[in-house]
């Protein structure tokens, strides 16, 4: 019922701190299954989804503590307790408790996934892998049973290099008897702070962030105490957003190195960016000196799906046609209906948006309907004129940590309200 509104046209300065990386906090908690002892991660977002794996794992058995970005895990009474329904439907990543659970306890049952819905996202080649280690999986009545007698090492090839997939089969690795092998393996950052948590538990694992990973089984592993890596889209997101309304901001907490693919694409579009050791700085951007670009987007180390969204407010800015070719999710478009309410002139072709420029947006009403749609929507909103409404602002609060804190003291004018129209209807 919650929503955000915002007043645009507030020139933006100052730093911004990057909270740790959503996509790994979401596979880092549940690894924790997989110790004989407790597991202190930190730098953890504030995001509604560390609190539902935090409540999960309450479920099954964990005691589990996390305040001020640091969560510790005590696995040790944890039981194979089956999560059919409830906070599991709440997030795309509970997946990975398929895998953790059936690595320490030889079975599972997961109800189905939730999160952002972005056209079909199966979870084919998680089981595919499961199957190869010896699990038997059904599913029955909308829950994955995974059942095994034991975990046997497999050469395992990912018919698509999926992020989720290669961190779901090493996670069922790293217990299992003798070598597995994953080919075509995801190089995603975010894979290689997974298996740098779970090798600091005492896993055999080589090649994470390559396509080959090869983990020798192990006969247990015990707690250990890991940093997170900060996060590339929240790094990326306030990137473009520099861009747009800044008067210069420096993004503070990043790594370089992760973000090559949007640097690129945002020095080809004409904005200037200082790169340094763990910072990046963006001087004012004068909008009328950009140009239009392409954007195709690939996995890592392409440029990222969870990008395009942002970047199509900035190339209503600039002068001539844009297009984003979506590679990754089809479905990832639906923000451009959100953007045309505010005035922009974007249209969508098959799995292209082209987007042509510069676009006066306006305040609206608008919807996220998805969590990176959300961010565009924030975005579009502060450059918006006049007041701009987000609705369904659960989406952005599953992955944006302390979002409105961190724009206000750059001088934005947002505020988080309660919709009391919505209410009244709710209640009728």
């Amino acid at each position: 019922m919650d929503v955000y509104k915002i007043t645009g046209e507030n020139r933006l300065k100052g730093t911004i701190k990057v909270s740790g990386a959503k996509n790994s906090a979401v596979a880092l908690i549940p690894a924790s299954i997989l110790a004989n002892s407790p597991v202190t991660i930190g730098g953890i977002p504030e995001i509604s989804d560390a609190w539902t794996l935090k409540a999960l794992l309450e479920e099954i058995g964990g005691e589990v503590t996390f305040e001020d970005g640091k969560m510790t895990i005590d696995p040790t009474d944890m039981i194979a307790l089956p999560l059919p329904n409830g906070n599991v439907k709440k997030l795309r990543a509970s997946y990975y408790l398929m895998g953790a659970m059936l690595g320490r306890f030889k079975k599972a049952v997961i109800g189905l996934p939730g999160g952002c819905f972005l056209g079909p996202r199966p979870i084919d080649q998680h089981i595919k892998g499961f199957e190869a280690l010896g699990a038997r999986i059904t599913n029955e009545h909308g829950a994955i049973y995974l059942r095994a007698d034991e975990l046997i090492g497999a050469k395992i090839y990912l018919d698509v290099a999926s992020v989720g997939a290669t961190i779901n089969i090493m996670l069922a690795a790293v217990l299992a008897k003798g070598r597995t092998v994953i080919e075509n393996a995801a190089k995603e950052p975010e894979i290689i702070d997974v298996a740098t948590l779970l090798t600091n538990m005492g896993a055999n694992i080589k090649g994470a962030g390559t396509s080959v990973i090869r983990i020798d089984g192990v006969e247990e592993l015990h707690g250990t105490e890991h940093t997170i890596i900060p996060d590339r889209i929240e790094a990326a997101t306030f990137m473009i957003m520099a861009a747009a309304v800044g008067e210069g901001i420096t993004i503070d907490n990043v790594i370089p190195l992760h973000l090559e693919a949007i640097i690129a694409k945002l020095r080809e579009m004409g904005v200037k960016i200082d790169i340094g050791e763990e910072s990046i700085f963006v001087p004012k951007t004068d909008l009328n000196t950009l140009q239009a670009v392409d954007v195709k987007t690939l996995v890592y180390p392409g440029f990222p799906t969870d990008i395009q969204q942002p970047l199509a407010v900035l190339m209503s800015q600039v002068f001539g046609s844009s297009k984003v070719t979506d590679t990754i999710y089809t479905a990832r478009f639906k923000h451009i209906d959100e953007l045309r309410r505010m005035n922009a002139n974007a249209r969508v072709e098959g799995n292209t948006a082209i987007i042509t420029g510069p676009s006066k947006l306006h305040g609206s009403t608008v919807t996220a309907t998805d969590l990176r749609a959300g961010a565009a929507l924030v975005l579009a909103g502060l450059l918006a004129e006049g007041e701009t409404e987000i609705q369904e602002i659960y989406h952005i609060e599953r992955g944006y940590s302390s979002l409105i804190e961190k724009l206000r003291d750059l001088g934005a004018d947002i505020r988080r309200e309660t919709n009391v129209a919505r209410v009244a209807e709710a209640k009728e």
